[in-house]
């Protein structure tokens, strides 16, 4: 692939990706305020966007076989805490940003069990054992078999996790 393509692609499956999250919390935040309309605007303008980051992913041959996926997670993970989030949460330190302090520090606390868990499923491959996942709305922390009472990583409530269905 040129080498114009593939960084305007990368470019694009950012931005696209970018897109869709925002878009997608704006939605909620509509929807708490009774916008329902707005709402599902949103939440559609977020789903177009999520296609054209697989688009962009899928030309930039992005997605392997599930273990080479795995194995892509794991590093990326690894980027994140070994480079990305130290000199982030330095830097919000410096400036005094503690809630983006707080933020980067819960976020790489939470891609350490990524990493983790990437690895023990792709050591075990093809004979993954069935477990259910929850997920903590206020850090992102996983929780396996069940939510624990309080998260570990943001101490927020059971109650704040939600049952990852396929």
């Amino acid at each position: 692939m040129g080498e114009k393509t593939n960084k305007n692609l990368k470019d694009a499956f950012a931005g696209e990706s970018q897109a869709s999250r925002k878009y997608a919390s704006f939605s909620k935040k509509a929807q708490k305020e009774g916008n329902d309309q707005v709402a599902k605007l949103f939440k559609a303008a977020s789903l177009g966007e999520e296609h054209h980051a697989r688009n962009h992913l899928r030309a930039m041959k992005g997605v392997g076989s599930t273990e080479e996926n795995l194995k892509a997670a794991y590093v990326g993970e690894t980027e994140e805490i070994d480079n990305m989030y130290p000199s982030m949460i330095a830097s919000a330190k410096n400036e005094s940003e503690t809630e983006a302090e707080t933020s980067f520090t819960w976020a790489m606390k939470v891609e350490k069990e990524h990493q983790g868990l990437f690895k023990e499923t792709g050591d075990s491959l093809g004979s993954n054992e069935a477990v259910e996942y929850y997920v903590c709305s206020g850090c992102g922390h996983v929780g396996l078999g069940e939510a624990p009472e309080v998260c570990p990583v943001c101490g927020g409530p059971k109650s704040g996790f939600e049952l990852v269905e396929l």
